[in-house]
């Protein structure tokens, strides 16, 4: 028997990363919201590494932190140790990471949840989507529950049809033994969407007692912490720090893997999932990187309160008995006692070409969807799309533009451009090298390129804005005065420019020309700038940035300009491309099944040749004369 619940404007199936971001942006965004959970103990799970950030994923947290996201926050609240990543490399690539308590991180995002006005948490399982002509109208529990609803965002992580594998031995539930969402699956094939099976896996947790520390390298975290959050005031952040720990497999480990290959399920068939290349398991990198004699393996605590121990790098779905011999060989792990076993899980997801820039499926009016259920892999990844969504749900309920964040304004615009553009045959990653405009998507200015957005979505606070608009103003204000202060070659200068170790002044040159030297910076030279005014920290940093990198920076600005050219080139959606006789039959194709927004998403299909753009172009200019001369009649 069924029973009707109270109406709600959005629903939200899936509480892990980017479920907490979705629901949160809605209820923030005045809309009455519930989000469903298989267990309210899952709200946030981190059921693989226990951080948050990381080479280019700290991008993305800066980025949600900048839109009013919560992920920032919450870390910044429960890290146990904090580190800027790449610091020796250029500004472009730096990436704060930070070592969370999994437990701690869980809680306070729980208590964020449960705590925020206009949100309901209710711990069901979803069986069924609702829609009548292609329009969502509810969700259904498995307890027969119906919650009408106007939009809902799919968020279901790994969990939809997941099993674990671990050697033989093959359980159907969901990541930590939690239960898996066995019955959705099939409610959205009936509504025409496709799904794909993909997999993960995770290394074993061993117990912190049985590991010999002094046979490895000690990683400490920074000296002072740099907050996620452009909210956090990092002297509230300044802590004691654990340590992380390095070692190393060696040939012993790999020759044990070697032999034990029938017996893991990746390579005995058994797996159906494609995993995720970027993060392989150690079979994986044992097979495919046979030259290598030793592979990294870091040891990361999983929290204040607990013994275990993360096993990074080593993740497997290899028997139990293999993974006691395995872990054995590694150096510091000799006397190893496994709390849990690695093991893969293998889930269904979706090919995102299926969605819209705005994250909505095509097919089903306000069906939205966020995180791994769209093909990616990782915590931010999930986060950042669950805001979004979250973000357009909203939008479209309020009647108001929805937001397509452009790949030359954030990584999240790479993130989801590249999901909804391009085939994804493998779990996607976030990196550097995806952007092509990296230098202007630094992690530092990240408040500075999404905080209006923000505030204009509605998700930022008019004080925090104008604290933007202070800071914008300080750093321009700043650039300008270091270009037009003209230092001269006195002694006490050439002195200066000696103990640095740089080419003495021949003639008087703007305190921005000596920034620019690669030995110098702003900070160094604050001896020569006597009328200098005492700036706060993250203005120093974009006025030393941009007055250092000028002229890459321009060049890439240039850059973005011509990429704007293609953007706003917009494909009529009435433009049907079986029309275009001058296609080619697999650019047809493709276009037919992402239908692009732009002539620039057109240009980045997989499959689609600048030729076929150049067809496509000439066939635009004729349709839409045609439609105008048909408006004028």
């Amino acid at each position: 028997m069924s029973y009707t619940y109270e109406n709600y404007d959005v629903a939200v199936i899936g509480a892990g990363h980017a479920g907490c971001e979705a629901a949160l942006a809605c209820a923030r965004l005045g809309l009455k919201t519930i989000i469903f959970t298989v267990s309210v103990e899952s709200i946030a799970l981190m059921p693989c590494n226990p951080n948050i950030g990381g080479s280019s994923k700290g991008h993305l947290v800066r980025e949600i932190d900048a839109l009013g996201g919560q992920m920032g926050k919450t870390i910044d609240k429960t890290f146990i140790q904090s580190k800027m990543l790449n610091k020796s490399k250029g500004p472009a690539v730096h990436s704060l990471r930070a070592q969370a308590d999994k437990q701690n991180y869980t809680a306070y995002m729980r208590n964020i949840l449960e705590n925020q006005e206009n949100l309901t948490v209710k711990q069901a399982e979803i069986v069924d989507i609702l829609a009548e002509d292609g329009q969502i109208t509810g969700v259904v529990t498995q307890t027969g529950g119906i919650y009408p609803c106007k939009a809902a965002i799919l968020a279901t992580g790994v969990y939809l049809r997941s099993r674990c594998l671990c050697g033989e031995s093959i359980t159907h539930t969901g990541p930590n033994g939690l239960q898996a969402a066995t019955h959705l699956s099939d409610s959205l094939k009936r509504l025409g969407i496709e799904l794909v099976r993909f997999k993960t896996g995770t290394p074993a947790r061993i117990d912190k007692r049985s590991i010999d520390f002094s046979k490895m390298e000690e990683q400490f975290g920074d000296e002072t912490v740099v907050p996620f959050s452009f909210t956090t005031n990092p002297e509230d952040i300044q802590k004691e720090q654990v340590s992380c720990w390095l070692t190393y497999t060696n040939e012993k480990t790999h020759e044990i893997i070697r032999s034990n290959l029938d017996r893991s399920p990746i390579y005995a068939g058994v797996i159906e999932g494609v995993g995720p290349r970027y993060c392989p398991s150690i079979e994986d990198k044992v097979v495919k990187f046979a030259d290598k004699n030793r592979h990294q393996v870091f040891i990361e605590p999983e929290g204040n309160y607990t013994n275990e121990m993360y096993i990074g790098g080593m993740s497997s779905s290899l028997p139990e008995d293999v993974q006691y011999q395995m872990y054995r060989t590694v150096p510091g792990l000799e006397n190893a006692q496994i709390v849990r076993n690695a093991y893969a899980i293998e889930y269904d997801c979706i090919p995102a070409t299926q969605l819209k820039s705005t994250l909505e499926f095509k097919q089903i009016n306000g069906l939205y969807s966020g995180g791994q259920f769209n093909g990616s892999s990782g915590y931010e990844e999930a986060a950042a799309q669950g805001l979004v969504a979250g973000i357009n749900a909203s939008m479209k309920l309020l009647g108001k533009e929805q937001i397509v964040l452009k790949r030359s304004e954030a990584y999240i615009g790479v993130l989801i451009d590249d999901l909804v553009t391009k085939e994804t045959h493998e779990p996607y990653r976030m990196m550097t090298s995806r952007a092509e405009y990296r230098l202007l998507l630094r992690q530092d200015n990240a408040d500075l390129r999404l905080t209006p957005i923000g505030h204009q979505v509605g998700l930022i606070s008019d004080d925090r804005y104008e604290t933007l608009v202070t800071k914008q103003k300080m750093i321009e204000q700043e650039i300008q005065r270091v270009n037009s202060l003209m230092v001269g070659g006195s002694k006490e200068v050439q002195k200066f420019l000696e103990e640095h170790q740089s080419t003495p002044l021949k003639t008087a040159v703007t305190m921005a020309e000596l920034i620019r030297r690669p030995e110098l910076s702003y900070d160094m030279l604050a001896p020569l700038d006597k009328d200098r005014e005492v700036l706060p920290a993250d203005v120093v940093e974009q006025v030393n940035i941009n007055v250092k990198y000028e002229g890459y920076i321009t060049r890439q600005m240039r850059q973005v300009e011509q990429f704007k050219k293609m953007e706003v080139k917009l494909i009529p959606e009435e433009l049907d491309f079986n029309d275009i006789s001058g296609l080619r039959i697999e650019a047809r194709q493709k276009l037919l099944a992402v239908h692009p927004h732009s002539i620039g998403q057109a240009s980045r299909i997989s499959g689609v040749t600048p030729a076929d753009i150049s067809v496509l172009l000439i066939y635009m200019e004729q349709f839409n004369r045609h439609h105008k001369s048909k408006e004028l009649v």
